[in-house]
């Protein structure tokens, strides 16, 4: 139930984040409400796709479609407040990001994928959502071009795959990978951490 209740806070946490830069593009309130279902499902979903699993398993739970729906009604209303608790919001999605991805990379390899191709799933189950939104959106996905977001995604990812094979205990090898993710993400933003880019570009 834990686990259950952590999944659903991650969920409304990546929904108020494509709300939010729906809000900013000036699109309906239908606009809202698809970006925070796509930020908040689509890496879920692009998982279960590449892992065979059909229908998707968010869409067939009713709570993982009323949450982000509620949570896109909500910021729609609420912007300007919800906007103000970006500190707050960025720790919660940090957190959403290292549970979404542990979560995807333990599925793929529950359903016997080998372990590169976990870590890949679960890098992709946690940062699908939010390119997902930037490319609606016509930009270049914000995981592609700033701050340390892939990269902590792909460690959680490598943790946890690491200890399948290694044979360690499934939920203290997830909650240390959660925890990796988690503070690579939050000490990329205290510290301003971005991946290097090609030098020598024209401005």
């Amino acid at each position: 139930m834990l686990l259950i209740v952590l999944e659903l806070v991650g969920i409304a946490v990546f929904a108020a984040s494509g709300a939010l830069a729906a809000v900013r593009a000036r699109l309906d309130v239908f606009g809202v409400i698809v970006l925070a279902l796509t930020t908040a499902l689509g890496g879920g979903v692009i998982r279960d796709v590449l892992l065979g699993v059909h229908p998707p398993s968010s869409l067939v739970k009713w709570p993982y479609l009323l949450v982000p729906g509620v949570t896109g009604l909500l910021v729609f209303w609420f912007h300007p407040q919800v906007a103000k608790l970006r500190r707050a919001v960025l720790l919660l999605d940090a957190i959403g990001l290292g549970l979404f991805v542990t979560g995807g990379t333990s599925t793929a390899l529950a359903l016997g994928a080998p372990p590169y191709t976990a870590c890949l799933i679960g890098m992709t189950t946690g940062i699908g959502g939010g390119a997902l939104r930037d490319v609606l959106l016509r930009e270049i996905p914000l995981v592609l071009r700033r701050e340390i977001y892939a990269v902590a995604a792909l460690l959680g990812g490598v943790v946890v795959a690491g200890g399948s094979v290694l044979g360690l205990p499934d939920e203290p090898v997830a909650l240390a990978g959660s925890a990796l993710v988690v503070a690579v993400r939050v000490l990329a933003l205290w510290r301003r951490w971005n991946a290097p880019v090609a030098h020598g570009l024209d401005a």
